[in-house]
């Protein structure tokens, strides 16, 4: 059984941190205002964006030889996976959701004979993966900064200035994923992150990036609500349009796939430190009433004794 001094040091920890969970949330909930404002922007974007590929997919020359951005090589051997997780943890499942739906994708994938590539955005996910898949990963980075990270290199060996994710960085992002495309490394490539819906809920997506059109003609996702836009003359002509909007089309969706993924984050960390802080006050609670209990218990030892000693006399 503890003693008091025990018991009194264990109210005092959980009390400290209970005021570190609290702060941490409270950082965490006004990251995630700014953070999911600049994700809910991102939507309309991207979905104008999606609108206007389908129309150039549907209106592109079908004498002309089609973009591997748009069809693809001709074979589908080598799947890259880009699994975007957190630097940081104490963000409750958010990183583990990403990674779990990641290895059952990965054994999915190899049972079907395929081969599997790997680029970690987040260090929560590389450090992961690189204990089964280290083999696998092509390129590792920062979520935050996408600054590239070693993967040799020890945990928190470096800690740079965190900074609002921008177009520029999936911008550079998405000449990581060109050159490893162009240079036939993979056939295809699936994004894997979370989806910000709630502070409270976040939704596993895993969609394909590269190619636009799968092996039956079909686009990268369905919408029914999609509906192709009234295009008709080109200027440039239009596989040049083409060409270039494929590009956009890829840096938009891993630019909206980083906001969604930063806001889930924030969303994710805050509701786990608020369950923190409250599991905190109620064990401050219970070890407050143990505490009270067994110093009543004692003081009554003492008053037994003292009355005892006295009744002998």
């Amino acid at each position: 059984m503890p003693s008091l001094k025990d018991l009194k040091n264990r109210i005092a920890s959980v009390k400290s941190t209970r005021k570190i969970t609290s702060a941490m949330k409270m950082v965490a909930a006004s990251k995630l205002r700014r953070a999911q404002e600049r994700a809910e922007n991102a939507r309309p974007y991207t979905r104008f964006m999606r609108k206007m590929m389908l129309d150039l997919a549907g209106t592109r020359d079908p004498s002309r030889e089609p973009s591997p951005l748009l069809a693809g090589h001709g074979k589908n051997e080598t799947i890259l996976l880009v699994v975007m997780t957190s630097d940081r943890g104490l963000c409750g499942a958010f990183n583990s959701t990403v990674i779990r739906a990641t290895r059952l994708h990965i054994k999915e994938l190899e049972s079907a004979g395929k081969k599997i590539k790997l680029l970690c955005i987040g260090r929560k996910g590389r450090d992961a993966l690189r204990r089964d898949y280290g083999q696998h990963i092509l390129y590792a980075a920062e979520s935050s900064t996408l600054v590239s990270l070693d993967l040799d290199e020890e945990k928190h060996a470096h800690e740079p200035v965190r900074k609002l994710i921008s177009s520029e960085d999936a911008q550079k992002l998405g000449e990581v994923i060109l050159r490893f495309y162009s240079e036939g490394v993979f056939d295809q490539a699936m994004l894997v992150y979370n989806r910000f819906k709630s502070a409270i809920s976040q939704e596993l997506v895993i969609q394909r990036l590269v190619p636009f059109l799968d092996e039956e003609g079909a686009p990268a996702a369905q919408d029914q609500q999609t509906a192709p836009l009234a295009i008709e003359i080109f200027e440039p002509p239009q596989h040049v349009v083409l060409e270039a909007m494929l590009v956009k089309h890829l840096v938009s969706q891993l630019y909206a796939a980083l906001l969604e993924s930063a806001a889930g984050e924030q969303g994710s960390r805050m509701t786990a430190m608020d369950n923190a802080t409250r599991n905190a006050g109620d064990m401050i609670d219970r070890l407050t009433l143990h505490y009270n209990r067994s110093r009543q218990a004692a003081i009554t030892n003492e008053l037994i004794e003292i009355i005892s000693g006295a009744a002998a006399v």
